[in-house]
């Protein structure tokens, strides 16, 4: 089960759509049709933003840049905040496959720890990083070989998997180490990483929502 990291659910989805903006830039061409359906509104939302624009002083647009400047060093500040307490440099990833259902689905937003004084046992689910894959994965564990306090070593497999994960490990890797653990799952939100997937599954809709959400900031001046 494939997930990416998101921004904080504390911030809303505000927050989560911004760093969905940020994760990944790539272009694709299976972007045709939705983007089609967002020129109408968005080419009415520019001419708004442009007429709102034009009749601002300098003190009302340095204003308003502020305020669109403070909603993303809030995001970020309450996203570095969650990486603290939670020990996880991840505190926060939306599952993107249906490896581990019907535990979780896709589109499932879950919250993370990486709590180092708390062993890893059988049947907890991990969010760990694999040499070679730039994306994390989560699966739970269902084998785990201590040969001392220090040198723990485990076994993953995804729920809706026939096989364990032996296949998705770096070549010659047999077994997990605690340094490959991003966290554990503690909690989960429903569907709500759904943002996330529809901008990795269109890319150009990323440009959109950050230009609208510019433009949200520009028409409120209250």
């Amino acid at each position: 089960l494939i997930v990416s990291s998101v921004c904080t659910w504390s911030a809303g989805i505000l927050g989560e759509i911004f760093f969905a903006c940020l994760s990944n830039w790539e272009t694709s061409s299976n972007v045709a049709i939705p983007f089609v359906m967002l020129r109408v509104p968005m080419a009415l939302l520019d001419l708004q933003v442009f007429d709102e624009v034009r009749r601002m002083n300098v003190r009302q647009l340095l204003y308003q840049g502020l305020n669109f400047a403070m909603i993303i060093s809030s995001a970020l500040m309450i996203w570095k905040g969650l990486m603290v307490m939670t020990g996880s440099e991840s505190p926060i990833v939306v599952v993107l496959s249906g490896s581990m259902e019907p535990a979780f689905y896709r589109g499932d937003l879950l919250l993370l720890t990486n709590d180092y004084s708390d062993p890893i046992r059988v049947g907890d689910i991990t969010v760990f990083k694999v040499d070679g894959r730039d994306i994390p994965i989560v699966h739970r564990v269902i084998k785990v070989h201590e040969k001392s306090n220090t040198n723990t070593k485990f076994l993953t497999k995804g729920d809706n998997n026939q096989v364990d994960d032996r296949g998705l490990y770096a070549p010659g890797q047999f077994w997990l180490t605690r340094k490959d653990v991003v966290g554990r799952a503690k909690g989960f939100v429903p569907y709500v990483g759904m943002v996330t997937i529809l901008m990795n599954d269109y890319p150009k809709l990323k440009y959109a929502v950050l230009a609208a959400l510019g433009a949200f900031v520009l028409l409120h001046r209250e």
